[in-house]
């Protein structure tokens, strides 16, 4: 698929690096950032190539703006309100990313035109999905998984999601506005494609993407199987992500039946009999319950103490 062009065009350079910075991190958009802080130069890209998309800071005036001939134009000002002709979106400069963003999904679905943004995901290989998950506590599970999602992320597309009842907002992931609150909400709705939804709501770490767990424990708990395993079907099938990590703990209702649809459980224990017998335990468990094929699943993975 052939990448549209976008046109960031700011006297305030900051702004116009920072926003492109964050538009090219987002894997899923098909679209080719460029950046000045020179109308004429904007000019001169439209005398060799289509505009598909341009970000343009108010403090050029409407003749200078009427001049471009783009897909979409919208007007960055810094203030919310602001009168502009028919044909430019406001978008207002002192917010996030991930929210202009929004916005310029938004437009472009009303004129159907979402997907022709994004790469197809028509070719994209098996999503394996790796569960991290441990009878153990405090084994250092969530470390494993990141840093196991970070070596990964260097050769795949690969998603971290963290369902562990207290999945730690503030410590291995920043507070953010949008949790996976959001993107279990966004798929319950029939319409929505969650790969559109991921690009607004993916954070980062490295080259790991991943979304900022539920800051309420009781949240996790009220979700049951069908809905996680729903949403990591939406995934597989609806994003570019070719590895997803779960990290959870007993927090998930009927955690086995979650377990059943991951390629891999990655469980962490340490050469301690305490520590042994939990895994023993839960083995016994499996089989006893009728999970045997989760139990061949399993990977040890002991780590010291």
């Amino acid at each position: 698929m052939e990448s549209k062009n976008l046109v960031i065009c700011d006297p305030e350079t900051k702004f116009a690096s920072a926003f492109a910075q964050y538009l090219t991190r987002q894997k899923e958009l098909a679209v080719r950032v460029r950046t000045c802080s020179d109308f004429s130069y904007v000019l001169a890209i439209q005398e060799k190539e289509k505009i598909d998309f341009l970000f343009i800071s108010s403090e050029y005036p409407e003749d200078s703006r009427k001049q471009v001939k783009a897909g979409m134009v919208f007007v960055i000002a810094p203030e919310r309100e602001v009168a502009l002709e028919n044909r430019e979106v406001p978008i207002y400069k002192y917010q996030p990313g991930d929210q202009i963003l929004a916005e310029m999904i938004r437009q472009c679905s009303m004129s159907g035109d979402e997907k022709q943004i994004f790469l197809k995901i028509t070719g994209k290989k098996n999503c394996k999905v790796i569960a991290v998950y441990s009878p153990v506590r405090r084994i250092g599970k969530t470390t494993y998984a990141i840093r196991l999602g970070r070596k990964l992320a260097k050769e795949a597309n690969v998603l971290y999601l963290g369902m562990e009842t207290y999945g730690g907002e503030g410590g291995h992931f920043p507070e953010g506005t949008q949790t996976l609150a959001d993107v279990l909400y966004y798929a319950r709705q029939e319409q929505s494609n969650i790969g559109t939804v991921l690009t607004t709501i993916v954070r980062h770490s490295e080259n790991l993407d991943y979304i900022v767990p539920m800051p309420v424990s009781e949240d996790i708990k009220e979700i049951d199987s069908e809905e996680w395993i729903r949403l990591i079907q939406k995934i597989i099938e609806q994003s570019i992500y070719e590895i997803v990590i779960l990290d959870m703990d007993e927090g998930v209702r009927d955690i086995y039946r979650v377990l059943r649809i991951c390629n891999e459980i990655h469980m962490l224990t340490i050469d301690e009999p305490v520590a042994e017998a939990k895994v023993a335990q839960f083995e016994a468990e499996l089989e006893l319950l009728g999970y045997e094929d989760v139990r061949r699943k399993i990977i040890r993975k002991e780590q010291r103490t």
